[in-house]
């Protein structure tokens, strides 16, 4: 009994039965053109709301066709599911989100209109009409001045026991009322997902903007790695090697230390400016898209990443760097930047040469650092920096390989211009 009552009155059910007087109203416009075009065709004296019941029904017949026309608009579907999300009780991430592209969506979504509307307005003529003529038949047995109108005599009051009968009637009408509206509801809830759900466009266009987020979530994660991870390296080695020479307390060696905290000043300072750079991908603006502010360090940059990275780095360039384009310049810095990240990390403080060639149409980077005599420590997770230079090659069209070739430890990365 408690099931049936919920069912029939719960907050799911009140709020279907809501979403489909919504539907009712929305019909009426559409109900009110179809009104005058019958009246207009049966010349019919009762006027918008006198007519007959031909003239009613009538205006309803031709006002579904006109609700579906309208909902072939794009903009017909988001409002549809906004009003389904709320009312129907279905899932939120079973309806398809954006404007309907395409005629299979279209067609879904006008379906769906129409039989919306169209039941609605069903349901709520019948909610307006139902009510008072079934209150009104429960009360015959308790009120004369009902007994003596029109609906007791319609009712019939010459066989006594029929007095008495209208009142579980009048009850059993609004029960009725009830069952409709929750039966209804419930069918028009199973059918949502299947004509508001995203269609194979729609599934095509969210796995690409799930593409394209991680895409973005994973160029931070470079950027992050690149210059956070070589400055912490680079300030490392640098206050590392300064340090030993202060513990020896030979003057003659001051000017190294000298020179140590000016390439720590120069990564950090730099740094922060990569910093700002890189959060600023993460800002957004008013309408939620992603606000670049600037653009990141490129081949410009270079000699000054070169010189904070310490004395035992050899920078080689060939060509001119100047017609890089930008966004090559760009990842090529970074590449660099990593390079030497991993050198750092893994070379034990041995030399590095850094050749770039850009005499051709391919640009070259080249990194080579003496083996170490033991093997470096290997990070439990296998570290991302190696990655992340083949990501950003592959990216712009290129290659990038890494490993001991002939005693020394090679990153070669050739990238198209």
């Amino acid at each position: 009994m408690r099931r049936c009552a919920v069912a029939l009155f719960g907050q799911r059910a009140r709020l279907r039965w809501l979403h489909l007087v919504l539907g009712g109203a929305l019909f009426m416009p559409y109900w009110l053109v179809g009104t005058i075009v019958m009246a207009f065709l049966l010349d019919s004296p009762g006027g918008l709301f006198g007519g007959s019941l031909a003239v009613q029904f009538g205006a309803y017949a031709v006002g579904l066709p006109l609700a579906a026309v309208t909902a072939l608009f794009p903009l017909a579907r988001p409002m549809s599911v906004a009003v389904a999300r709320s009312l129907c009780g279905v899932p939120a991430d079973r309806f398809a989100d954006g404007p309907a592209r395409g005629r299979e969506a279209k067609a879904r979504t006008a379906g769906w209109f129409t039989l919306h509307v169209g039941v609605g307005a069903l349901v709520s003529g019948a909610s307006l009409a139902l009510p008072p003529f079934a209150v009104s038949l429960a009360a015959l047995p308790f009120s004369p001045a009902l007994r003596e109108s029109e609906l007791g005599r319609f009712w019939g009051l010459d066989r006594p026991w029929l007095l008495w009968a209208a009142l579980p009637a009048g009850v059993l009408m609004l029960l009725a009322l009830a069952a409709t509206a929750a039966a209804t509801g419930a069918l028009l809830a199973r059918l949502a997902p299947r004509l508001l759900g995203p269609s194979p466009a729609d599934r095509l266009a969210a796995a690409e903007r799930r593409a394209a987020e991680a895409e973005s979530r994973n160029r931070l994660a470079r950027e992050l790695h690149d210059s956070v991870g070589h400055a912490l390296s680079a300030v490392t080695l640098q206050a590392g090697a300064a340090r030993r020479v202060l513990d020896t307390g030979d003057a003659a060696d001051l000017e190294f230390v000298r020179e140590a905290l000016t390439a720590i000043e120069e990564t950090t300072r730099r740094t922060v400016g990569e910093l700002d750079w890189v959060l600023g991908l993460l800002r957004r603006d008013s309408n939620g898209a992603a606000v670049e502010e600037g653009v990141g360090p490129g081949l410009d940059a270079l000699e000054a990443l070169v010189r904070g990275a310490g004395p035992r780095v050899a920078l080689t360039v060939d060509g001119a760097l100047d017609p890089v384009p930008e966004a090559l310049s760009r990842e090529a810095y970074r590449i660099v930047q990593e390079g030497l990240t991993n050198a750092a990390r893994h070379a034990g403080g041995t030399p590095v040469t850094v050749r770039l060639d850009a005499r051709t149409e391919e640009l070259e980077i080249t990194m080579e650092n003496p083996l170490p005599e033991r093997p470096p420590v290997a990070r439990p997770d296998g570290g991302r920096g190696l990655l992340g230079v083949g990501e950003r090659a592959r990216l712009l069209g290129g290659t990038a390989e890494a490993g001991p070739v002939d005693g020394v430890w090679r990153l070669a990365v050739r990238i198209p211009r």
